[in-house]
């Protein structure tokens, strides 16, 4: 038998024996105990592993591996360290191995032609023929500097023998016969040679050199590979810190502050505002993505993408990541319009539950900064967070190749032609690796969570306080009850949070294995036929979605009755899932659209912090010198989860505000037949069942 939650956070004077009696003066600070310690130190054992695997990520990772090249030296285009400062241009010296390791019959790797890190591609000379020569040393005794200012070319200084290597194509010296451009950070050859250079060098006696547009191929398949496309997409988000820091940090901040201000002022205008504010919101983004596409205007987004973005091919025709998400945007924006058309009717439903939230955040003030706590503590840990991962994503090992090919290079401090170990290198991954990604992805998800669950469960602290404290004059509730709430979270309540938070987090790492499966057997061409077969893994897919829905709806309830009781987590749950189910025909509609108006709400901020990243990152900044991009799309992905994540962290002052309220009214009413605690506000807009019934009937 439940006792009176009246008694647990209300107002009492504890008797000597430890029984509690209602009224007196005070908000209680009642016996309580620390529940679920276990899962406490599981979540505390699972941070140190964090840190452990993010000290791995820091000492072994690299960033600039995910933008730039390496050379034949196995060092990384662009690293100060290897005296490579500002060398942030891959390019391959050999044009025949180029070709090579694009023919068909040829064993032959592109990741084993020779190649060095240039200031700019160097292109053919109208009148001559010029060349780009192997980082001096040995007997070539000029500085990288002087190097630089020679554009690369030290031809004249080598020896007969040199000389006759480089026309074999074995250097030191390398003819540029081919004109390149640079594309995400390597010099793309294209295949049309120059005459003259190519005159030149025949006249000089050099070799053969293949002008077959397979020259061109080989280098676009090894910029636009899958790797080297998620490489650079991972490198997009470091480049664009400042915009994941506005556009992800502050503008959604901003907003969601601004929607509280205007929810407590403006209540009976916020909801429509809402939903006309997501409307366009949602057709202006479309409209932009179809804009950057050219499929309306013609302003593509080639400045930024270039025409080297990569394909992906649904049913049989080729369309870049970008134009797959403008058609992803359409559709949401079809169901956004028809789902906005279809809650018309009950917008005056949530009218009246969302002025019962702003009466309690005008009563308990602090509710409405107190989120900037958890969302500080957020943005730290993100910050710390995201540089782990790049710093993890690319810890791979630099190891050099077993080719089995001809290689033969000049080996300058040699002096000689040198065909051992003459492969390139390549970073290679080992299984660790990818178990460590995963991990970091988990405790990201686990402490966000966690963190989230945290914020609620203090902000149902304080509603409960202000719901059992009504029954006297309100002055008597301090106004820092926030911090009262925050204070019993941290002394009893971490465990079941971290539970909770787990639990969710399970449920969405095995959503997430499943659909990796799902993707594998697509891949793989495993997918059922048969419509029976399709039923049932769509079925599968739709179950899972429901569970994940459950468990976080759960969850939500089950902080609220922690706040209130501090039972632990499970014990927390029975209690909210028993008085919904008893009250479910009195709160379920009320519930339901007061969701369903605050899910627009931060989808609206999630929206525009989208829609202000996409356009920061067309300015020139983003599209030239070292802060150029390869592509908006991951970007402003993160800005947009960032932006959904601070926007659930402010809303939950009133989401939570709402279901604390309604919980505690089922409680007391439970308890008392009618609703002493209540104020009158929430027994007009939840006792009156006629009313409700006038509000959410449709006119005939």
């Amino acid at each position: 038998m439940r006792g009176s939650l009246g008694a647990v956070i209300g107002r009492y004077n504890p008797s000597s024996d430890g029984t509690i009696h209602m009224g007196g003066n005070g908000i209680i600070n009642h016996n309580r105990k620390c529940k679920d310690i276990v899962f406490l130190v599981i979540f505390i054992a699972f941070w140190v592993a964090m840190i452990v695997n993010s000290s791995f990520a820091f000492n072994k990772g690299n960033p600039l591996r995910l933008t730039y090249g390496l050379d034949y030296k196995g060092n990384v285009c662009g690293d100060k360290h290897a005296d490579l400062h500002q060398l942030e241009l891959k390019y391959w010296l050999n044009p025949n191995q180029v070709y090579q390791s694009g023919s068909k019959d040829s064993q032959f790797k592109l990741a084993d032609a020779r190649s060095i890190c240039l200031l700019d591609c160097p292109i053919p000379l109208e009148d001559s023929l010029t060349w780009v020569c192997n980082y001096p040393e040995g007997d070539i005794r000029i500085s990288m500097d002087d190097w630089i200012d020679m554009n690369y070319n030290y031809y004249e200084f080598l020896t007969p023998e040199m000389r006759n290597s480089s026309l074999q194509l074995q250097g030191p010296c390398y003819p540029v016969i081919f004109p390149t451009v640079n594309v995400h950070w390597s010099c793309q050859f294209i295949a049309r040679t120059s005459n003259v250079s190519l005159k030149h060098w025949q006249q000089m006696g050099g070799v053969n050199i293949n002008e077959d547009i397979v020259i061109d191929k080989s280098i676009h398949k090894y910029i636009n590979s899958h790797s080297a496309v998620l490489k650079r997409y991972m490198a997009d988000i470091g480049k664009a810190w400042p915009v994941l820091i506005v556009c992800g940090g502050i503008l959604p901040l901003f907003l969601s502050v601004i929607w509280l201000l205007m929810i407590r002022h403006f209540v009976a205008a916020m909801p429509w505002i809402t939903v006309v504010f997501f409307d366009l919101l949602i057709v202006s983004v479309t409209m932009f993505y179809y804009l950057k596409v050219g499929w309306i205007g013609n302003d593509a987004i080639t400045p930024i993408i270039g025409e080297h973005d990569p394909y992906i091919h649904i049913y049989g025709r080729e369309l870049t990541h970008l134009s797959v998400v403008t058609i992803l945007m359409t559709f949401i924006m079809v169901v956004a319009i028809l789902t906005s058309i279809a809650i018309v009717r009950r917008i005056l439903m949530a009218t009246s539950v969302l002025k019962v939230a702003a009466k309690v955040i005008g009563e308990v003030q602090a509710l409405i900064v107190f989120p900037i706590i958890p969302y500080g503590i957020l943005a730290v840990f993100y910050m710390l967070w995201i540089s782990a991962f790049l710093h993890l994503f690319s810890s791979g090992q630099v190891v050099q190749n077993d080719c089995h090919s001809n290689c033969c290079s000049y080996d300058l401090m040699e002096k000689r032609v040198n065909c051992d170990r003459c492969c390139g290198y390549s970073v290679r991954y080992t299984p660790h690796i990818g178990v460590a990604i995963l991990f970091h992805l988990f405790g990201c998800y686990w402490v966000t969570q966690f963190i989230i669950s945290c914020s609620s469960t203090v902000i149902a602290g304080s509603v409960a306080s202000y719901y059992w404290g009504h029954g006297e004059a309100s002055p008597d509730i301090p106004f820092l009850s926030v911090f009262s709430s925050m204070k019993r979270l941290m002394r009893y309540s971490l465990g079941s949070l971290a539970l909770g938070s787990l639990t969710v987090s399970f449920v969405e790492l095995i959503r997430f294995m499943l659909e990796s499966i799902r993707r594998k057997l697509k891949v793989s061409s495993h997918v059922p036929d048969n419509w029976f077969g399709k039923a049932a893994y769509h079925s599968s897919q739709f179950f899972l979605r429901c569970i994940e829905w459950t468990v976080k709806s759960v969850n939500r309830n089950a902080y609220i009755m922690i706040a209130i009781t501090g039972k632990s987590f499970f014990s927390a749950s029975a209690v909210a899932t028993s008085l919904i189910k008893n009250n479910i025909l009195r709160i379920g509609r009320l519930n339901v659209i007061g969701d369903v108006i605050l899910f627009l709400g931060k989808l609206c901020v999630s929206l525009s912090s989208a829609a202000f990243a996409f356009l920061m990152l067309d300015t020139h900044k983003y599209k030239s010198a070292h802060n150029k991009i390869s592509s908006p799309l991951f970007p402003v992905m993160v800005c947009c989860a960032l932006g959904y994540i601070v926007a659930t962290l402010f809303f939950g002052v009133i989401e939570m505000s709402i279901d604390s309220i309604i919980l505690s009214f089922c409680q007391d009413s439970e308890e008392h037949g009618t609703a002493q605690y209540a104020p009158t506000l929430l027994i007009e807009t939840l006792s009156d069942q006629n009313e409700m019934q006038r509000l959410t009937q449709r006119p005939q």
